[in-house]
């Protein structure tokens, strides 16, 4: 018996056509785990806008009922005294400032839609730009938290940092 040299050519086309048809299928699976990925997130990030919208519906009303509760609380105090609407309208205006959360939604809202433009783009190596856009609606989140004197924008606020938090646990996946 005698030993044979192995066909190194035959030997490497073999393992090639396996390496090739592995990279293949790799590449595939990473491009569907990608779709899925935009998807949810696009799915995520539809939800926030709604959120938003919620908080925005609910400011006015909340002001509302303040001047209500304001207006009862100081005719209870004062009974038969007068006290000028005009009185009540400053502290109205003071209260509305300090809540005021209009700035902070525009600027979540944008993030928002930049998010969603940035995961539809083609651009590669997107994922520290998506981390850093999130940072920012997790900033303006907790701005709203803090500003909240109402229970329901303060619940949407909790909702929204935690649909934040899914994002970027999600965004920690794209390259």
């Amino acid at each position: 018996m005698e030993e044979q040299a192995p066909d190194e050519e035959k030997l490497w086309a073999g393992l090639k056509n396996a390496l090739d048809g592995a990279i293949v299928q790799f590449v595939e699976t990473r491009q569907l785990e990608g779709e899925n990925l935009k998807k949810d997130l696009t799915v995520k990030l539809d939800g926030m806008l709604k959120m938003v919208e919620s908080i925005e519906e609910r400011a006015p009303q909340i002001i509302a009922e303040y001047r209500k509760k304001l207006e009862k609380k100081v005719r209870e105090l004062l009974e038969d005294t007068q006290i000028e609407d005009s009185r009540i309208a400053a502290e109205v205006v003071i209260f509305a400032d300090k809540i005021c959360t209009d700035e902070e939604v525009v600027r979540l809202k944008s993030h928002v839609e930049h998010m969603k433009e940035t995961l539809l783009s083609d651009e590669s190596g997107i994922g520290r730009k998506l981390d850093f856009i999130a940072q920012e609606m997790n900033r303006e989140a907790n701005t709203i938290l803090s500003k909240a004197n109402d229970l329901e924008i303060s619940n949407i606020g909790i909702e929204l940092k935690t649909e934040i938090e899914k994002i970027r646990e999600q965004i920690q996946n794209i390259e």
